[in-house]
């Protein structure tokens, strides 16, 4: 039986000081007034070039990125992996429209996939199709619109780039993961990656795409992925996730009048999520897993269905993966039973991950009891190793 309440398997990695600086951070996120406030002061300080990034990367983005560079995310890589929980490189820059960018961050995603063939802590690679090719293009293509000279060009570029990952991936060995987006460009994301697992999953699992559970229609999707895979003979790799712009998404089905694509509550959310578990576990024979959760429940499903089943604990189809700087007592209290566990680790310049970072601090803020329960568990540990100074 695995249980997430041993902070000190948790939090053994961080010393005291260390413990503090994560609990006043948390508290100040926890104040949803403070935290919109600080988001637009952020953007327009970095947009003036105010000097503020000092003040950025000694607190969250010391919390949530492993650095500027992947030479600068190196200690991360190793610490972690002395925990036995496993590190994915993840180029976090959004928001970019030239060519020049694209091809960086196909760059960045392919020096990732190199420093990952030196290295048994990196388990897998990830990048974003928006950070490879307009997001324009790909809300025409989703919309199924004609596309003009141009726009098709762009499209087509994207696709050469993810297929060099992919290439790149396939020769290393090294399975790569396509990130979810909006669902108003998600249709053309699941097309690309269906082609990639077309031409890369032929012998296992080597391209993943990812299913945001708090959409109605995602179950679905997975269950019809998995009928045309084994009915065209290929193998699915999926990140199952409960999503991260739902408020986006339903700002903008109301304004546009279209169903919003959200599940009704959280409720269905939560049962669409282990429903996706419970049928990937069911049929791991075409399909590897990674279960990206924050949620307890929903980890505690899956190591019962692994020991249910009598599987390995470190059955390379089967991944937990947390963010770095969130629910350690997950990813530290699973890796010490012996599962699979791999942080997300996102890099990057601080200007360029700020769209990341304010993500991370707006999630702090509005999923219930997050920012609550990181601060319990930071109290708890402090309270525990201050019983035994005394």
């Amino acid at each position: 039986m695995v249980t997430f309440n041993n902070t000190k398997i948790a939090f053994e990695h961080k010393s005291n000081p260390e413990l503090k600086k994560a609990y006043w951070l948390f508290k100040l996120m926890g104040i949803g007034w403070l935290t919109k406030i600080g988001a637009i002061f952020l953007k327009i300080a970095l947009a003036l070039r105010l000097p503020v990034k000092g003040m950025v990367k000694v607190t969250v983005f010391e919390q949530f990125c492993g650095g500027e560079s992947i030479e600068d995310c190196e200690n991360r890589i190793q610490q972690l992996g002395s925990q036995n929980v496993k590190t994915i490189l993840d180029y976090s820059a959004e928001g970019k429209q030239s060519d020049e960018d694209f091809d960086l961050s196909m760059g960045k995603a392919v020096a990732s996939i190199e420093r990952a063939k030196l290295d048994l802590n990196i388990p897998f690679c990830v990048f974003k199709v928006t950070a490879l090719m307009p997001f324009d293009v790909l809300k025409k293509v989703s919309a199924k619109e004609t596309l003009s000279e141009k726009d098709a060009l762009a499209y087509q570029k994207g696709r050469n780039r993810i297929d060099i990952i992919c290439q790149n991936a396939s020769n290393a060995a090294i399975p790569v993961m396509i990130d979810a987006e909006e669902s108003w460009i998600q249709d053309a994301i699941d097309e690309i990656a269906l082609i990639m697992m077309h031409r890369y999953n032929r012998e296992s699992a080597l391209v993943y795409n990812t299913a945001q559970m708090y959409r109605h229609d995602r179950l679905d999707y997975l269950k019809n992925l998995y009928n045309q895979a084994v009915e065209e003979g290929f193998y699915i790799g999926m990140k199952i996730v409960r999503g991260a712009y739902m408020e986006k998404e339903r700002e903008r089905a109301a304004k546009n009048n279209y169903t919003d694509p959200i599940q009704p509550d959280k409720a269905a959310t939560d049962s669409d999520y282990n429903l996706a578990i419970n049928f990937c576990m069911q049929n791991l024979d075409r399909i590897a897993i990674c279960a990206g959760t924050h949620n307890e429940a929903s980890s505690q499903l899956l190591t019962e269905l692994i020991d249910n089943k009598s599987l390995n604990r470190d059955d390379k189809r089967i991944f937990f993966s947390q963010l770095l700087g969130m629910s350690d007592h997950i990813s530290f209290n699973l890796s010490k039973k012996d599962f699979n566990v791999a942080k997300y680790v996102p890099y990057g310049p601080i200007s360029e991950v700020m769209p990341y970072l304010i993500r991370r601090a707006d999630e702090n803020t509005s999923i219930a009891g997050q920012t609550g329960r990181e601060l319990r568990l930071i109290q708890e540990e402090l309270d525990r190793r201050a019983k035994i100074a005394y």
